[in-house]
Parts: C-alpha cells; sequence; structure tokens
C-alpha cells in the first residue's frame, strides 16, 4: 500500500498490522538524544524546531554520504530507546514512528489512544533504505552528530506496520502463531 505524509485519520484507519506500505513525503530524524531535547521543550511549553502534528519521526542515525548520494547507510535504530518520550509526542500530534523491534505498553496504549501507527524498517538494509531517500535537511540539534533531527524527502520508503489503531501487534500475533505449545510435546 501506497501512503503520503503527512498521515491524515483516513490513512491512519485504514492501516493493519502487517501490512507493507511505501511511504512518500516528508518524515523526520531523531533517536534519544534528540526525543529528549523534544519532550524537555514540551514540558517548558516552547516551540519545537519543527512542526510533529501528523509527521512521521523516524529513528535512525545515519551514516555520512558518500560523493554522489544525498545519505549514508540509513537503518533503524531499536525503538525501546524511544518508549520514554513516543507518548508525550504522540499526545502532542505525531502520527507515525518508524524503527525496530517492540514497544512497550504504555507506547501501543498512546498508539490506539492518540490514533497513531508504528512501523517497523528492515534492520540490515540500511544501504536500501538510503536508496529511498532523496533529500535531506539537517533542522536541529547539530551537536548531537549522526543523532541531529533532520528532514527527510522520501519515496517508496519500504516498511510494515508492526502497531496500529486497533491494538494489533504483528510481533506478539506472529510470536502466537509460531509459539510451540508444551503440552503437545
Amino acid at each position: 500500500m501506497k501512503i503520503t505524509t503527512p498521515l491524515t485519520d483516513e490513512t491512519i484507519a485504514k492501516l493493519k498490522a502487517g501490512d507493507k506500505v511505501l511511504i512518500t513525503g516528508t518524515i523526520y530524524t531523531a533517536r534519544d538524544a534528540a526525543h529528549l531535547r523534544l519532550v524537555n521543550l514540551i514540558n517548558e511549553n516552547k516551540a519545537l524546531p519543527f512542526d510533529i502534528k501528523n509527521q512521521i519521526i523516524y529513528y535512525v542515525g545515519p551514516t555520512p554520504a558518500k560523493p554522489g548520494q544525498v545519505i549514508g547507510s540509513a537503518g533503524p535504530t531499536t525503538s525501546y530507546r524511544m518508549d520514554p518520550y513516543a507518548p508525550t509526542l504522540l499526545k502532542h500530534g505525531l502520527r507515525g514512528m518508524i524503527g525496530k523491534g517492540d514497544r512497550n505498553q504504555t507506547v501501543k496504549d498512546a498508539i490506539k489512544k492518540y490514533k497513531a501507527v508504528y512501523f517497523g524498517a528492515v534492520g540490515g538494509a540500511a544501504a536500501l533504505i538510503s536508496k529511498s531517500i532523496k533529500k535531506v535537511e539537517l533542522i536541529a540539534y547539530e551537536d548531537l552528530g549522526a543523532e541531529a533531527i533532520r528532514k527527510l524527502e522520501v519515496v517508496d520508503f519500504p516498511a510494515l506496520v508492526v502497531n496500529d489503531i486497533y491494538g494489533n501487534d504483528l510481533i506478539i500475533d506472529n510470536i502466537k502463531k509460531y509459539k510451540v505449545d508444551d503440552k503437545n510435546e
């Protein structure tokens, strides 16, 4: 399924855990240090360096671009490191997150409550993912190096819906599907 950013209520309502998507539009990068700064700004009633309403944050610390490239390898970061900050950002309008691995229950509950979505990107495919990134602009926290916030323009960025607004969880559903029943061994 092809989707575009910023995310709309209609798009989010159509997405179900397990759906394969190709994202086109603007997404932002941020990891834990940047997340902490964003939440601190919210707590201090200060303006954020970009409007998070209906946006997607990709958990990535890209490598420097080689000559002729707009970005280096751009594989996903483990998402649980952003779990302490995600509910606050979702409450303030963030609608999507991209990373790898599962989320804690507080984040899953916030995804349902604030009608957002968590996408998984394939770890190990960083070079392939970077090919869908067409433009990069540093917008905040240059001092964080690879973890600075960047604005990415993407075309057909590949991802899977992991957690949807209905409480579905691709990771848990698949663990249940393949779990061996100890009683039947």
